[in-house]
């Protein structure tokens, strides 16, 4: 934080990582290679939604934050080779929803990059891999250990726990879905606690949602979902209020948040997320 007491988010080189830099693998699909041909030259889905992803980066980049935000981290930038490796694996286009998050959690996607990205499924079960480097800044009790950290994230393992029960392999979930955040920063004040972007002030929670709803309308142009499933109230409403805007179809609902915060959540998320896609009429996508 500045003399006047904001902060502003640092840019940092995509790929930037620690000290020792590692070639790329030629062999791995996830590879940093930039040159025509590779997965960011604009000819798939992929490509076009990390496109979208760069972009936004650009923009946050410019905004400045004031109390109670002492500690910026955006994972699209430090964790951006998991990220992309999810991406590139992942985002093969032909699906047709899209469950959206709000922002990285400290234990989650701050760490690997990955929406919901518990360590242990985003490792193990979805077998991303990548370098990650750091913020510019870090709390001293959030520092990023990527897919070494061993703390886990309770929102992030009953969500990929759920559909790892549902689906067994992760072709079968990605078949027809994908996930998303809405807003890829993760605020903290000055003890580490964890600020979603409702806590903001006003006047910079809403300069800074209207850059990530305008992104998420081109996300969802780039992928040609038909329905955006909201992890969370705050989610869907965004959701809902950026693509009716937009004059975009697409149909909008949601889902109760995974969060620990969430009593009702605490007794038994896994049913409650059930019954719900059921209702929707999408459960059985995720056994096929």
């Amino acid at each position: 934080m500045n003399s006047k007491g904001t902060v502003q988010l640092q840019r940092q080189r995509v790929g930037e990582g620690d000290a020792e830099k590692h070639e790329p693998d030629e062999n791995n699909v996830c590879s940093l290679t930039l040159g025509p041909g590779s997965m960011l030259d604009g000819s798939t889905v992929a490509s076009r939604f990390l496109h979208v992803e760069l972009e936004l980066n650009v923009h946050l980049r410019r905004l400045s934050f004031n109390e109670p935000v002492h500690y910026i981290y955006n994972p699209l930038e430090y964790a951006w080779e998991p990220h992309r490796c999810f991406v590139e694996t992942y985002c093969r286009g032909g699906q047709s929803i899209l469950f959206l998050g709000m922002n990285p959690g400290p234990f989650g996607m701050a760490q690997t990059g990955v929406p919901f990205g518990e360590v242990n499924y985003v490792r193990d079960w979805l077998k991303i891999t990548g370098e990650v480097g750091h913020p510019p800044s870090e709390h001293p009790k959030r520092l990023i250990k990527g897919l070494d950290c061993i703390q886990s994230e309770v929102s992030g393992a009953r969500f990929w726990g759920f559909f790892r029960k549902l689906c067994g392999e992760p072709a079968v979930f990605f078949r027809h879905f994908f996930v998303h955040n809405l807003c890829p920063l993760m605020f903290m004040g000055t003890t580490g606690k964890n600020l979603t972007p409702p806590e903001l002030v006003i006047g910079e929670r809403e300069a800074l949602l209207a850059l990530c709803d305008m992104a998420l309308c081109q996300a969802v142009a780039a992928l040609g979902v038909t329905m955006v499933i909201g992890v969370g109230r705050v989610a869907e409403q965004r959701a809902r209020r950026a693509l009716s805007a937009a004059g975009m179809e697409v149909r909008v609902e949601g889902i109760m948040h995974p969060s620990p915060r969430n009593p009702l959540a605490n007794k038994g998320w896994e049913a409650v997320a059930k019954a719900k896609l059921e209702e929707l009429g999408v459960l059985s996508l995720l056994t096929m």
